[in-house]
């Protein structure tokens, strides 16, 4: 999916720049691209994924 951005009326580019980055980060646009900047092995992933849901049992009212 693309994402596009019209100009509005008296809008500078900077402004337009603003727009679309805060776009992208909503879009998990950005968050994907720094996590596919390096290879990572699939068993790192497996574990960085079961640290991160241990995390979050562990944290004060993640028990109910």
């Amino acid at each position: 999916m693309a994402i596009r951005i019209k100009s509005r009326g008296g809008e500078t580019v900077e402004q337009m720049l603003r727009r679309f980055k805060k776009l992208c980060e909503k879009e998990g646009l950005t968050k994907d691209i720094k996590k596919n900047a390096y290879y990572e092995k699939p068993s790192e992933r497996r574990r960085r994924a079961q640290r991160k849901s241990v995390k979050r049992v562990i944290k004060p009212g993640g028990i109910r």
